[in-house]
């Protein structure tokens, strides 16, 4: 392993867009360098590494990989390693979102949304164990309010947050005192990339008591708390929904 890095690592999934790029330049402006997993969005993965490096020369590191394949998910720690020789922080935000309606969901849906909402941040946080306990570091797991409010026609997207949201409250207790676990869960952050129908979307803001939508700096800034200024907070799913789960 080299030398230890001198300024804090953070690993985030799925970081090449959406709430994935905003967390990484956030945490990337408090000071920490990073290692930033893609799936397949790899132009935007070095768009935004080159944007980084602009602003901190040898801040960045880019780790492609399928997270469904586990056999590659050590790997990943590996090349994280022998680059900075140290983590700090892990924070699991990709995320497979679609329909399954009941009558037409099968295995291989159950399979893709398990695998990126719960099964890879589990082998993932496994394996980056050592290296956090080490750092005395954390882990933050992007949930979502579905995992407590269902959403229609997404039964099994709503399972695998929850399992997500389950896996944060026991790994708390498993890790403490050494590694902090917790979660952040969004409401009307952003709409999928898919669209949503404009009715749809004015029907969830009148239900949410901020009359708003938020941003995906909203959610990066609660990322950002938990790591660094919350180191009395372990095992706490922190919503970000402008109220949302308050209404009925």
């Amino acid at each position: 392993m080299p030398p230890r890095h001198d300024r804090p690592v953070a690993l985030i999934t799925g970081a090449s867009r959406r709430v994935g790029a905003v967390t990484a330049r956030t945490l990337h402006a408090a000071g920490y360098d990073l290692a930033l997993h893609y799936r397949c969005s790899g132009d935007d993965a070095r768009a935004l590494a080159d944007e980084l490096e602009r602003r901190r020369s040898g801040s960045t590191l880019l780790l492609q990989a399928e997270l469904a394949d586990l056999p590659a998910l050590p790997a990943l720690l590996e090349q994280l390693l022998a680059r900075y020789g140290r983590l700090d922080a892990l924070v699991n935000n990709a995320s497979a979102f679609f329909p399954t309606p009941l009558g037409t969901a099968t295995p291989a849906q159950w399979n893709t949304l398990f695998a990126s909402n719960a099964q890879a941040p589990f082998f993932l946080s496994q394996a980056a164990i050592p290296a956090l306990h080490q750092a005395r570091g954390g882990i933050v797991n992007l949930v979502d309010i579905y995992a407590e409010r269902p959403l229609a026609q997404h039964t099994v997207y709503c399972m695998a947050k929850a399992a997500l949201a389950a896996m944060t409250r026991s790994l708390a207790l498993e890790l403490a005192p050494h590694i902090r676990v917790n979660g952040v869960a969004p409401g009307a952050v952003l709409w999928p990339s898919d669209g949503k129908p404009y009715a749809d979307q004015q029907a969830m803001l009148a239900r949410t008591p901020l009359q708003r939508a938020g941003t995906p700096e909203d959610v990066a800034g609660a990322v950002l708390w938990l790591l660094r200024d919350a180191p009395y907070v372990t095992g706490q799913v922190i919503r970000v929904d402008g109220g949302r789960t308050l209404s009925v």
